[in-house]
């Protein structure tokens, strides 16, 4: 049976979630009216983008209220992984296929795409579930703390590619690389402190707030998109090589 949920994660979580939703519509909609065709072509790209996004969201939301996800103490696969792999594998494909995706994408100002993941300072969420005795440390203190760092210092190097200033680039490098290393070390510790095939750690206190609702739409919905960004902005960063600081701000 699912655990029972701190009444202040029923508050907190929702409106975290709400608010990273509307981030991501709000990067489509920027995206659309920045790019170089018809008016027709970007507003159906931007309205094809965002009934995805909504499908996503609401396919998301049904599968955790429904607890598709909680793993029981039996030694199952944890079927989280696949609400966490399959959004990122729709997305690359989109991205790679589909040219009016990627002209969106590449629209899209940089220093916005950086700053929209500010969301990341909610994982302090889980900071107040280990001080609370619900969450285990071997999670809740890489996680959490990784977040806030990867949530703050987004706005700051975000700041840096809007001034144009030196080494702009580079911090937005180390930043990303810092900021992925943070989610693959949440999901990793995540699936060994979680009841499931790989439970290794934590077995006195299991993680199982994390595969149950409302908190499994962190791993099935904001770590997706969170590392869509990650990787949207390594994209663009390639695509923008060898260029000065101000056409990297610019693009």
């Amino acid at each position: 049976m699912p655990p029972q949920v701190p009444g202040y994660v029923l508050v907190l979580e929702p409106a975290l979630r709400l608010f990273v939703a509307a981030i991501a519509l709000g990067l489509i909609w920027i995206g659309a009216a920045r790019m170089e065709v018809p008016a027709r072509t970007r507003y159906r790209t931007a309205a094809g983008l965002s009934a995805a996004l909504i499908a996503w969201f609401a396919a998301a939301q049904y599968l955790a209220a429904e607890n598709a996800y909680y793993t029981p103490s039996d030694g199952s696969l944890p079927t989280v992984l696949l609400g966490l792999l399959i959004p990122l594998i729709v997305a690359a494909v989109g991205l790679w296929l589909s040219p009016s995706v990627a002209s969106i994408a590449s629209a899209i100002p940089l220093p916005l795409i950086v700053a929209a993941q500010v969301f990341r300072v909610g994982g302090g969420i889980f900071l107040m579930l280990w001080a609370d005795g619900r969450m285990p440390w071997q999670f809740a203190l890489p996680a959490g703390i990784g977040d806030v760092v990867t949530g703050a210092v987004a706005v700051v190097v975000a700041i840096l590619l809007a001034r144009r200033a030196a080494g702009a680039r580079r911090a937005v490098y180390a930043w990303c690389l810092f900021g992925i290393g943070d989610l693959a070390v949440a999901v990793t510790m995540g699936a060994l402190t979680a009841p499931g095939l790989s439970h290794l750690l934590a077995h006195n206190a299991p993680n199982v707030l994390i595969t149950s609702y409302p908190l499994v739409m962190v791993p099935t919905f904001a770590v997706p998109l969170a590392l869509m960004l990650h990787g949207l902005v390594l994209w663009r960063l390639r695509q923008t090589a060898g260029a000065p600081a101000g056409q990297l701000a610019r693009a």
